[in-house]
């Protein structure tokens, strides 16, 4: 059954890109939606979670499902703080285009030409001395984890975590895809050492202050305490909830469900930046071949995700879903999951906030919920369905699977869901 399922969605994504079939699910909400959110929820066990549905660039709907802490059996509400992850890195990276529109920023300069001396004569980028592919490096190739570099300098590939670990290229900057917050915080510190932007400053009055965010910060605010969303593990355990002391423009952001959605909703609409500009942002720059995300380096190439377009652009990722182009960016950590996507014709967004481990599990059954069938790359993101265990780790690089269809559900239908 499960190859059948696959093959269709395979004649599926034959068909125009813009194209909606017959049997596309139609979105869920109101009542619907809820049910179908509950029944995900208890079958998956995510104590908490958050959505938010953005139609023609508008917030048309902010929910909070469940509980912020389990422990006190207090709810999540629409203005609990949670911890945004990598949503931070759109959101730096949307900020930044604004310099660019401003003349402040030149996207394809080698950063050598933004700072004031060589890049290995800072402490914190030492080890580069005598490797001068960091000349390579400029702002498009940093935003769009083109650099070479792992993750992060502590995660090498192949070994496991070294706080002592170097920081080296793994391949010639620019020349493929590979995620890297090494990248975007380099970003980060180009801007604050080579422009003197202050990033804290420039997350606050290009984005905070301008659309209203008033529960977000770039590091940790005593006034977050009184609706704190407690992270969770996948068997429960509460993790709390880390109080970040410095800006990290690849993930240092705490936020609110009502909060990200107003930013996410000027995204689409392309609030802040000329039509240009904007084009720029959103204009893919790499196309990805590796078969999942994670590891950033090391993993097989495929093609199966050629039919959708799959690329990234700056600070997020770009494919063709089943109603035309479409951005979209994760979140992930210990206790946290978080997944916007929107789809750039008819500016229609969902965003899903939750501070449990287990919540990846469910996104792509949300995503289907609320948007229909978005062709989005479920297996490539990790965001592997709960009910499908087999498509994890090594093993389940080798199954039958494609974008635009989900696998055939399994675990929930007991729990009131399809």
């Amino acid at each position: 059954m499960l190859r059948s399922v696959v093959l269709g969605s395979l004649l599926l994504l034959a068909l125009p890109a813009a194209a909606d079939t017959a049997t596309a699910p139609a979105p869920l909400r109101g009542k619907a939606l809820d049910t179908r959110v509950a029944s995900l929820m208890k079958a998956a066990n995510v104590p908490g979670l958050a959505v938010a549905i953005i139609e023609d660039g508008k917030v048309v709907s902010l929910k909070a499902y469940g509980q912020r802490d389990v422990e006190k059996g207090l709810p999540l509400t629409t203005d609990t703080v949670m911890y945004a992850a990598s949503l931070t890195k759109a959101a730096f990276a949307y900020a930044t285009m604004s310099l660019v529109q401003d003349g402040k920023l030149a996207l394809d300069t080698s950063i050598a030409d933004d700072l004031p001396k060589p890049l290995p004569d800072y402490p914190k980028y030492a080890d580069l001395a005598g490797d001068e592919r960091w000349r390579k490096l400029t702002p498009s190739i940093l935003l769009s984890h083109r650099t070479g570099f792992p993750n992060f300098r502590f995660w090498q590939p192949g070994k496991d975590y070294d706080p002592n670990g170097k920081l080296s290229f793994y391949f010639d900057p620019g020349t493929r895809y590979g995620y890297s917050g090494e990248g975007i915080n380099l970003m980060q510190f180009v801007l604050e050492n080579g422009k003197s932007i202050d990033v804290d400053t420039l997350m606050k009055t290009r984005l905070f202050d301008h659309y209203g965010m008033t529960r977000t910060s770039m590091t940790w605010r005593d006034d977050f305490a009184d609706n704190l969303a407690i992270g969770y593990d996948e068997n429960g355990k509460p993790l709390g909830h880390k109080r970040r002391e410095s800006v990290r423009a690849a993930g240092s952001m705490d936020t609110t469900v009502h909060d990200y959605a107003q930013l996410l909703a000027a995204m689409v609409r392309g609030d802040g930046l000329d039509a240009a500009t904007y084009q720029t942002w959103l204009r893919p720059v790499i196309r990805i071949h590796s078969v999942q995300q994670f590891p950033t380096i090391g993993l097989p190439e495929t093609t199966e995700n050629d039919a959708i377009g799959l690329g990234y652009a700056m600070g997020v990722g770009r494919y063709r879903s089943a109603h035309g182009e479409a951005f979209f960016k994760e979140g992930h950590d210990d206790g946290t999951n978080n997944l916007a996507v929107c789809l750039m014709g008819p500016k229609r967004c969902v965003l899903l906030m939750s501070n449990s481990s287990n919540a990846e599990g469910i996104f792509p059954y949300l995503l289907e919920a609320t948007l229909g069938d978005t062709c989005f790359p479920w297996y490539w993101s990790s965001d592997i369905p709960f009910d499908h265990p087999e498509f994890r780790g090594e093993a389940g690089r080798s199954l039958p699977r494609a974008s635009c269809t989900l696998p055939k559900t399994k675990g929930y239908a007991a729990a009131g869901g399809r």
